[in-house]
């Protein structure tokens, strides 16, 4: 069950805008994404950095997180807490199977000029029209959607939490997401309202990135299946981000609809 969140404080958690090359990156990680037992915990600490999994920059807001448990059920966060560079909270996994942790946005940003002075907006598509002045000079317009999403996995994974709602760019992964080995090969999907998306850029980088030189990071393009093929270089935790942009906006002001998706996966060893 996929949730499209609106309200304001759900708009602070993507600073990082779907562009080729992001100042900032969200993120969540969380303390596991496979568990055993008849239930179990995990931990997540939530934030929007420089690199990915270094907190440096700003906390993801905590009220813009949902939870979806393996039925469809809705979850909860529990023991949330905020600090200067990052969030931090709980989710019970009362029952087996894939479970989703999930923010995201829609929302609309234009720029004009009034007198002589640039002006900027940003908000949900349906305040547009009361925000930005019909006759507003050299107007332009974007919309932007985004997705950050994590599934931890009590128990076998199934694929409840992974069925498509068919709006904006979504994951369709071939390889469950909890079910990542080092030496086996994986297959991710992307979707693009609920079609097989060819172009979509994807890019991959480890975790440890404080601990080395460069990004390591992996670049795809999605073929005319929306599939990418990947080859683990190692274990761990690997962040994942998927941009595309398209013309196929709400409203007529917009010229250009930017779409992401975010999600953390981890990688085993053999």
């Amino acid at each position: 069950m996929t949730r499209w969140l609106l309200a304001p404080a759900a708009l602070a958690i993507t600073l990082a805008l779907p562009t080729p090359v992001a100042a900032h990156r969200q993120w969540m990680l969380p303390s596991a994404t496979t568990l055993s037992g008849p239930d179990g915990w995990v931990t997540v600490d939530a934030a929007i950095s420089t690199d990915p999994f270094v907190p440096d920059h700003n906390p993801i807001k905590l009220d813009g997180i949902a939870v979806t448990a393996p039925d469809g059920s809705v979850g909860a966060i529990e023991n949330g807490s905020s600090g200067k560079f990052r969030s931090t909270f709980d989710v019970h996994l009362s029952r087996p199977g894939t479970w989703k942790i999930a923010g995201g946005m829609r929302a609309v940003m234009a720029s004009w000029t009034a007198d002589g002075q640039p002006k900027r907006w940003r908000g949900a598509a349906d305040e547009f029209a009361k925000a930005v002045p019909a006759d507003a000079a050299d107007l332009k317009v974007s919309e932007m959607q985004s997705r950050n999403e994590l599934f931890v996995t009590l128990g076998a994974p199934d694929t409840g939490v992974l069925k498509a709602a068919g709006k904006g760019l979504e994951f369709a992964p071939v390889t469950h997401p909890d079910d990542l080995v080092a030496d086996e090969p994986a297959t991710f999907g992307f979707l693009i309202d609920g079609q097989p998306a060819a172009g979509v850029q994807v890019t991959l980088i480890p975790g440890g990135r404080r601990f080395r030189d460069q990004a390591n990071e992996m670049s795809f393009a999605t073929d005319a299946q929306g599939r990418i093929g990947v080859k683990w270089p190692a274990p761990g935790v690997y962040w994942l981000q998927a941009t595309f942009s398209d013309t196929k906006t709400s409203i007529p002001q917009a010229k250009e609809r930017r779409l992401s998706y975010t999600t953390t996966i981890e990688v085993m060893a053999p």
